[in-house]
């Protein structure tokens, strides 16, 4: 019966029939319009896909870009926003693709999915190259270094490795990274914890080695140090300082090290060998003309500092003073050395010798990283003793003597704190900081 009177009521009024029908075939005609227009759009669409595609295929040529933005743009940041944009970075080309496109006049929600990024991301950019121009923006967390590759920050956390705890205010011994991050954020150099253990570890060491290698517990440690920056911010240009220390004992035999080899080739050195000879150097660095003195000695005793004390005072006769830096070996201030010291200084001897004055600037116990020399020998270790297989001490001596010849010839030509060539192998500059480590952990 339902059905019935919905059939009956359906039939019975020709007039709601008509105005429905009528309705219908007004919307049928909206949407086929709809349709038509959707379509002519999508082929729109696909024209701009194209010709985006093409333009960051390199397709176009600045020129017509010039052209064809004149008016929204000046010459010079089209043409920064073009080079840009087939620049080797990735993040580079991306944010000088979003500009160019949206001074085109593509919509962002376009441009983000040519890209196959987020539309938030291309509106960001968009108003940030309107607020800060186009050099901002193309630079920004672009080219900034990362903290852990940061010189300021990795000096800053080896000048606090370098110093006892105690020098903080922490009631230890050794240093631990919680302590290294409190101290950092005490200076206002933030850094992540993680990026303190990077630091360490590519500068060749790890913390758990901190004790034996890094830290000094001299307790003059920093009145040492002071003393040292002191004089060499104060050094006049007829005064020298030398940092001074011994390579070796050095075992004349075939020494391992890296080399270029074949494909599943992996060259050995025998572990046990007969030493053809053995030998040491004793070297003292001149900090202002970066120039080595250097001979050969039998074994590490006071003898042997005053031999290079007399070396250094013959050669530097012109000068008004010189400054001997080194370690706290028990020779570098025996009591032997310290009564030659004071005959070398006295008056008679000066007058009748013509030598200068010496004065002495010892580094803190256990501090071979701010030994200046040690950089130097790394570098000379690099080049002429890794890889070795030299037929005899007078062998050896020869490479040593050229090597310090080239180097210091290098320097008296191009007067520079470090060179282009093979000297690019020593660690560090030389120059006195307190941050940086010339002892290379990995040679001796």
């Amino acid at each position: 019966m339902p059905r019935k009177t919905q059939s009956a009521a359906y039939t019975s009024d020709p007039a709601t029939t008509v105005t429905k029908l009528e309705t219908t075939n007004i919307n049928i005609s909206a949407l086929n319009s709809l349709l038509l227009e959707n379509n002519e759009l999508r082929c729109r669409q696909y024209r701009i896909l194209l010709w985006m595609a093409h333009f960051s295929q390199g397709l176009t040529d600045l020129r017509r870009v010039q052209r064809d933005l004149r008016c929204r743009a000046s010459q010079d940041d089209i043409t920064i926003l073009f080079s840009s944009a087939f620049d080797a970075s990735h993040n580079r080309r991306m944010r000088a693709l979003i500009e160019l496109f949206h001074l085109y006049g593509i919509h962002p929600e376009l441009i983000a999915s040519f890209l196959a990024i987020f539309i938030r991301t291309v509106k960001k950019y968009i108003r940030m190259f309107k607020q800060k121009g186009v050099e901002m923006p193309l630079r920004h967390n672009d080219e900034t270094k990362r903290k852990y590759a940061d010189p300021n920050y990795r000096e800053a956390i080896f000048s606090i490795l370098h110093a006892p705890p105690s020098e903080y205010g922490f009631n230890r011994t050794t240093w631990r990274r919680r302590d290294i991050h409190t101290v950092m954020a005490r200076q206002g150099m933030l850094i992540g914890h993680n990026y303190i253990d990077t630091i360490i570890r590519n500068a060749g060491y790890r913390f758990r080695k901190a004790r034996r290698v890094l830290t000094s517990n001299d307790p003059d440690y920093r009145p040492k140090l002071d003393r040292i920056k002191r004089i060499l911010s104060h050094l006049g240009k007829d005064e020298r300082f030398f940092s001074i220390d011994e390579f070796g004992p050095l075992a004349i035999k075939k020494q391992g090290g890296r080399r270029l080899v074949r494909y599943n080739e992996y060259p050995v050195v025998p572990q046990f060998q007969l030493s053809k000879g053995c030998l040491i150097v004793t070297a003292a660095l001149e900090l202002r003309t970066n120039q080595v003195t250097h001979f050969y000695c039998s074994k590490k005793d006071t003898e042997e500092m005053i031999t290079l004390l007399h070396i250094l005072l013959e050669k530097h006769k012109p000068c008004r003073k010189l400054w001997l830096s080194w370690d706290a070996a028990g020779w570098h201030a025996s009591r032997r050395f310290e009564q030659e010291l004071a005959q070398v200084n006295s008056r008679r001897y000066r007058q009748s010798n013509g030598t200068p004055l010496v004065g002495v600037a010892p580094l803190p116990a256990r501090a071979q990283f701010l030994n200046i020399i040690e950089s130097v020998f790394s570098g000379l270790a690099t080049s002429v003793i890794h890889n070795s297989d030299y037929s005899s001490v007078d062998d050896a001596k020869t490479a040593i003597d050229r090597y310090f010849a080239e180097r210091n010839e290098h320097f008296q030509r191009n007067p520079r704190r470090a060179g282009d060539t093979i000297w690019k192998r020593e660690r560090v500059s030389s120059r006195f900081r307190e941050g940086q480590n010339c002892k290379n952990a990995r040679f001796r």
